[in-house]
C-alpha cells in the first residue's frame, strides 16, 4: 500500500484527544501550546475532554491519542497518521482501520526507561525476598531463619537465566541494565531474531519454540505485544514447564497470561512466585485470588510512571513532525500486519 501523502505545516491539522482516569497519562495543560510555538504553521487542536470529536475529525490530518474507535473513524476521511501515546496499540487493530491507508506510530521508546527500571526492581525484590521481608516487618518478626529455611531461599542474580518473552525497546533496555549483574539473558521473539540488543543476548528462540526455553529459565519477563496470537500465551502448560524456583514477571498486558491458571500455579507453589504490573481487567477486582497469595507481588500498572513521561512524549512527537514535513521515515512505526 502506498504511504499517505505528506502535508506541509500550513496544510496540517493535528488533533490531540487524550483523557485518562490516571492523571499522569494526560498531557500537561501547556503541552499543546509548546507544540504550537515549535510548529507555528500547524493547526493544533487540543480536546482534553474529548468533546466534539465528530466535529473536529473531518479536517484532521494527524491524530494523537490513546484510541479512535471504529465508529469515529468514518468522521476522519483525510486522516493520514495516528500517533498512539502508549506502547500498546491493540485498540487500533480493527478491520476498518487496517483497511485504511494510514501510518500508525506508538510510544514504545517513551516508556522503556522506567519500565526497565521497574523490572530491575522486581528482579531484585523477588530474588532477595523483599515482599516477604515487608510482611514479616508488619508482624514485627525477625524472620531470618524462616526466610533461609523456606523452599525458595534469598539468592543472587548472578548466573541466573532471565528469559524475555518479547524483546523490543523494553527488553533491550532491561538487558542493558541487568547485564552487569551477571545474569544470562535469553529471548523468545516472534521471528527468532532480534532488532536490537543482539550483543546482550546469549540465546534467541522463535516464540513457537518458547517451550524449549521455559524449563531453564530462573526469571521469565513478559514484554510481548498484545495481539490475538499472544493472548493467554502463558497458561497451565507453560507454567508447568517452569522451575518450581522460577519467577514470572509481567509488564506487558494482563491478557497475555491465563490468570486463573496462574493463580492455581501460585497457590500450589508450582513456581516460586509472580510479579504483576498489569492484569487482564484493571483495576484488579477485589475478589481476585491474586491479592491474597503471598507469592504474588502486585504493582498497579505504574511501571511506566515517571515525571519525564510527557517530556519524552512531546519530544518524540516533535521529532516525528519534523520527519513528517521533511519526508523522512517516522520513528516507532507500527507494523499493522503484525499488530505491533
Amino acid at each position: 500500500m502506498t504511504p499517505p501523502a505528506r502535508t506541509t505545516p500550513s496544510q496540517t491539522k493535528l488533533l490531540i484527544a487524550i483523557k485518562n482516569p490516571f492523571p499522569l497519562w494526560n498531557p500537561p495543560a501547556d503541552a499543546a501550546q509548546r507544540m504550537r510555538v515549535r510548529f507555528p504553521g500547524v493547526n493544533i487542536v487540543n480536546l482534553p475532554e474529548l468533546t466534539s470529536l465528530e466535529q473536529h475529525l473531518p479536517d484532521t490530518d494527524i491524530f494523537m491519542g490513546y484510541t479512535l474507535g471504529a465508529k469515529l473513524l468514518p468522521f476522519a476521511p483525510i486522516l493520514k497518521w495516528i500517533h498512539v501515546v502508549s506502547a500498546g496499540v491493540a485498540q487500533f487493530m480493527y478491520p476498518e482501520l487496517l483497511a485504511r491507508n494510514l501510518v500508525v506510530t506508538n510510544a514504545t521508546t517513551v516508556h522503556c526507561v522506567p519500565v526497565a527500571q521497574h523490572i530491575l526492581g522486581m528482579l531484585i525484590a523477588l530474588a532477595r525476598r523483599f515482599p516477604d521481608c515487608l510482611r514479616y516487618q508488619q508482624q514485627a518478626r525477625w524472620a531470618q531463619a524462616e526466610l533461609w529455611n523456606s523452599p525458595v531461599k534469598p539468592r543472587e542474580l548472578r548466573g541466573e537465566v532471565l528469559l524475555f518473552i518479547g524483546f523490543g525497546a523494553i527488553g533491550s533496555e532491561t538487558a542493558r541494565l541487568v547485564r552487569p549483574l551477571g545474569m544470562r539473558i535469553w529471548a523468545a521473539t516472534h521471528s527468532g531474531r532480534l532488532r536490537a540488543g543482539a550483543d546482550l543476548v546469549e540465546r534467541v528462540f522463535p516464540s513457537s519454540h518458547m517451550h524449549e526455553a521455559l524449563p531453564a529459565a530462573d526469571f521469565v519477563v513478559i514484554a510481548a505485544p498484545d495481539t490475538p496470537q499472544t493472548r493467554n500465551m502463558i497458561g497451565a502448560r507453560e507454567l508447568a514447564l517452569m522451575k518450581r524456583s522460577a519467577y514470572l514477571i509481567n509488564v506487558a498486558r494482563g491478557t497475555l497470561i491465563d490468570e486463573p491458571a496462574l493463580a492455581a500455579a501460585l497457590k500450589d507453589n508450582l513456581i516460586a512466585g509472580a510479579a504483576l504490573d498489569v492484569t487482564a481487567k484493571e483495576p484488579l477486582a477485589a475478589e481476585s485470588p491474586l491479592w491474597k497469595l503471598d507469592n504474588c507481588f502486585i504493582t498497579p500498572h505504574v511501571s511506566g510512571a515517571t515525571e519525564s513521561t510527557w517530556d519524552r512524549e512531546e519530544e518524540l512527537m516533535a521529532e516525528n513532525l519534523e520527519r513528517w514535513f521533511a519526508g523522512k521515515e517516522l520513528l516507532n512505526i507500527v507494523d499493522l500486519a503484525r499488530g505491533y
